[in-house]
């Protein structure tokens, strides 16, 4: 994408509510702040990337709660309670 751009965003989370965009916007750069790495290749500021990480559909309402950043920088998936109760 040669420019991002809130339509761009909306239309990939589904929802017309800028509103929302926003709190997910500041969510996502919350858990890069953290240490999350970006999804998407880019050289951009922490905004704008992460609303490519929404354009692209990586980042979105259902899976930006799972999405956290470890001690060594990758993505970990949080473990739901099925999949904790399977491991023990």
């Amino acid at each position: 994408m040669a420019r991002i751009t809130c339509e761009d965003c909306l239309d990939a989370i589904g929802d017309d509510n800028r509103f929302n965009l926003i709190h997910l916007t500041v969510q996502r750069i919350r858990q890069h702040r953290q240490g999350a790495p970006f999804l998407v290749e880019g050289k951009n500021k922490e905004v704008v990337m992460t609303l490519r990480e929404i354009a692209d559909g990586a980042v979105g309402f259902e899976n930006v709660d799972t999405l956290t950043g470890d001690a060594a920088g990758g993505v970990v998936k949080e473990d739901t309670q099925e999949e904790a109760a399977a491991a023990v």
